[in-house]
């Protein structure tokens, strides 16, 4: 789903004084993964951005020998390929969700914020491996069915106040859209190359910024999600696991 990016919105409204990286030729894509291993189980986990500009060669070396070797990729969640309009009222029996409207306002800024940088879900970790796993015939499974992140948004606290219109001829400066498409332009390269400490820094402020929507998108979904592993290790195999960077 949208959660690093909704991550990112919120973050980026509290201030940060941690300088940019520092210019140089861009490097060899290489993202971080991790490695759980006993004598006969393997769990790669991979921290996945959510979206991507395309232009990225993340899928090779590394990643794309470690998914060749696996038999199951695991997500966050699948998410159905055609999924119907969210709804509600009576009669309805499908999926459904009430979000705050200032979380709606938060997510459609985060994800306004990406597409001035070109970034896009369809090109995004997850969907590719998705779509690759899909196509070797690979079992793909979830740690959360797509009803709990519905329903994880439904309870999600209010965020920061989204960004207004500017009129025509106002100046840019402080526009919060501007401010976030920058940093989310500066977490995507940083997780080209694998350095986390921007992810950090942008959790940190999450945390500060608002402890309780941190707890339920970060805190207790890490703590069910490691004992996922934990109870996957008892079974042999090698198993792809791909969830946001910022878990």
């Amino acid at each position: 789903m949208v959660n690093l990016l909704v991550a990112a919105a919120l973050a980026a409204a509290t201030p940060s004084d941690a300088p940019a990286p520092p210019p140089g030729p861009p490097a060899v894509d290489e993202p971080a993964m991790f490695v759980v291993r006993d004598t006969d189980t393997t769990v790669y986990i991979f921290g996945t951005f959510h979206a991507l500009d395309g232009k990225a060669h993340w899928f090779d070396a590394g990643v794309r020998q470690a998914f060749n070797q696996s038999s199951e990729l695991v997500l966050e969640t699948v998410i159905p390929e055609n999924p119907q309009p969210i709804q509600s009222g009576p009669g309805f029996r499908g999926p459904t969700v009430t979000p705050s409207a200032s979380f709606l306002a938060t997510t459609r800024m985060a994800i306004s914020a990406g597409r001035t940088q070109g970034m896009q879900v369809d090109n995004g970790a997850d969907m590719i491996l998705r779509h690759q796993a899909e196509a070797d015939g690979k079992v793909v499974e979830g740690l959360e069915t797509f009803q709990f992140q519905l329903n994880m948004f439904d309870k999600m606290p209010a965020g920061p106040a989204p960004a207004r219109t500017l009129r025509q001829g106002e100046p840019v400066a402080g526009d919060p859209i501007q401010s976030l498409s920058k940093a989310m332009a500066e977490m995507q390269a940083a997780w080209k190359r694998g350095d986390q400490a921007i992810f950090v820094r942008m959790l940190q402020q999450l945390k500060s910024a608002s402890p309780d929507t941190y707890r339920m998108m970060f805190t207790e979904r890490n703590e069910r999600w490691a004992d996922w592993i934990r109870a996957r290790m008892r079974t042999p195999g090698t198993v792809f696991v791909a969830v946001g960077a910022g878990h």
